[in-house]
């Protein structure tokens, strides 16, 4: 890309935020954003987050429950979606009470916006959404965090533009997540250049682990994924230096009803978590970045 396109940016710098007793910053430890794809019943939500709260407070990291309860941007007509706005954010309510853990979901619709905020510590936009002004507005308008999802059709420096959508309402709460660049058809690739470009738009950086490596509609019906390269890529993006690490996970990988292929097990999230926040402490306690 010629020089003279790329934006000047600024130093590393960025701003850190609280989100409950967490503080969430490129320089702060580590924090996970962990949980289920989709909101298959509250009975399995329930479930995923109590294993891993123990396995986060074993760990002693911070972490921050995520799930959605609609996946409006399925590859089929067919696709599991979601129970929906209402019965979702009614069970949202009850888990996190239950846990005592922050609570991040997708906003698709800026009409959901101030309802999901009741629940919601953070307000996340989907991808594929990241250019939708008016969803941006009414997120930032709604006083909660925003975590914006650079789509995979941008590169990391065009980010800025939904950063300054947000921001136009005041609201400077704000996280930027990287989940990988259409290369070609049905593959993503993650350049790690992008974490240190996101960085300095000043805002705290998050990795999403799994979407990734998705393989968008690699299953012809239904979007594919190679969870195995997972584990690698946080690894190496807590080398460059992240404020968290996004990721799904199951119990079952294979018979989740959304983003199965490209989901953690939920038996090697430890391990995962282990090995990551290893990483992590060395960098930021070396002064690495």
């Amino acid at each position: 890309m010629p020089a003279r396109t790329r934006p000047v940016l600024g130093d590393a710098a960025s701003r850190s935020l609280d989100i409950g007793a967490a503080r969430v910053g490129n320089r702060a430890p580590l924090i996970f954003i962990a949980g289920l794809c989709a909101l298959e019943s509250g009975e399995l939500l329930d479930r995923v987050g109590r294993h891993l709260k123990r396995v986060f407070e074993t760990a002693g990291a911070s972490w921050i429950l995520k799930c959605s309860f609609d996946k409006a941007n399925r590859t089929s007509l067919k696709s599991f979606r979601g129970p929906g706005l209402s019965k979702g954010l009614e069970l949202f309510a009850k888990i996190k009470k239950a846990l005592g853990v922050p609570f991040l979901t997708d906003v698709h619709e800026a009409s959901q916006a101030a309802r999901v905020a009741r629940v919601a510590d953070i307000l996340q936009i989907p991808a594929f959404l990241c250019r939708q002004t008016d969803l941006l507005v009414a997120c930032g308008r709604a006083g909660k965090a925003v975590n914006i999802k650079k789509g995979q059709f941008l590169s990391p420096w065009d980010i800025r533009n939904a950063v300054e959508k947000v921001e136009s309402t005041g609201n400077r709460r704000i996280l930027l997540t990287e989940r990988g660049t259409t290369f070609g058809y049905g593959n993503l690739v993650v350049d790690m250049r992008s974490l240190e470009i996101m960085k300095r738009l000043g805002y705290p950086v998050i990795y999403d682990a799994t979407h990734s490596v998705q393989l968008p509609g690699g299953l012809g019906h239904a979007t594919g994924g190679e969870r195995a390269f997972a584990a690698p890529l946080a690894r190496a993006a807590a080398a460059v230096g992240v404020a968290g690490i996004f990721m799904e996970t199951h119990p079952h990988p294979d018979r989740a009803k959304s983003d199965g292929p490209n989901s953690v097990p939920l038996s090697e999230v430890e391990t995962i978590v282990r090995s990551v926040s290893a990483i992590d402490r060395l960098i930021k306690n070396g002064a690495l970045l």
